[in-house]
């Protein structure tokens, strides 16, 4: 699928099995969110612009480099998005973060707005737009749009577990945008939901089953 990077590396996989199993309690679940993050981080970043600096050794001078503009933003789709935040700021600590408010529509299935508070300079930022699922694709793509009609440019979207309905929407409504996913599902079911995916990630993430 067109700007689709699903990520195979074995601890990934490996950790993706376990935040699946129904076994999986909270903390644990909470534990595995963040360490695939941290993971998919080092991947998702690859392609960042860099600058020339000069930096001094103990011994001599010599060419490095630094992470080009005002760096990186994270942005978490609310709630569960936040399940990603931490491991992601513990491969990049300088990240700003922001946050979109959505709740899906249980009839709908559309996404609604209830909150957003981003960095005032973020239309100069390297944006990473966050969410563990892609469902129907509605929340990223309503966020994504709200993101640029702020004059954000630079947007990638990571997510743990996806499906191909959310994949083509977001390919369809935003072609400019990467997609950075541990693992693509086979299908939506009738409520929505990603099959065989790991049931509902927020319920999940804080325990409110």
């Amino acid at each position: 699928m067109k700007n689709l990077r699903v990520m195979d590396h074995p601890l990934i996989q490996h950790k993706i099995t376990y935040l699946r199993d129904i076994e999986t309690k909270t903390k644990e679940f909470r534990e595995l969110a963040g360490e695939i993050a941290m993971l998919m981080a080092y991947e998702a970043t690859q392609n960042l612009p860099l600058v020339e600096h000069s930096v001094t050794t103990p011994l001599t001078t010599c060419k490095g480099f630094k992470l080009a503009g005002r760096g990186v933003v994270v942005v978490p789709i609310l709630r569960a998005g936040l399940g990603m935040v931490d491991g992601m700021l513990k491969l990049i600590p300088n990240a700003s973060v922001g946050h979109i408010g959505l709740y899906r529509d249980e009839e709908t299935l559309e996404p609604m707005e209830y909150y957003v508070k981003l960095p005032k300079d973020i239309m100069e930022r390297e944006v990473i737009l966050v969410d563990p699922m892609l469902a129907t694709g509605g929340s990223a793509s309503q966020a994504i749009s709200y993101l640029k009609s702020q004059g954000v440019k630079n947007i990638r979207f990571m997510c743990l577990i996806g499906a191909p309905e959310g994949v083509q929407r977001v390919n369809e409504e935003h072609p400019d945008v990467k997609i950075f996913m541990a693992t693509l599902d086979d299908h939506l079911n009738q409520h929505g939901y990603i099959v065989p995916g790991l049931g509902d990630a927020g319920d999940r993430l804080f325990g409110t089953e």
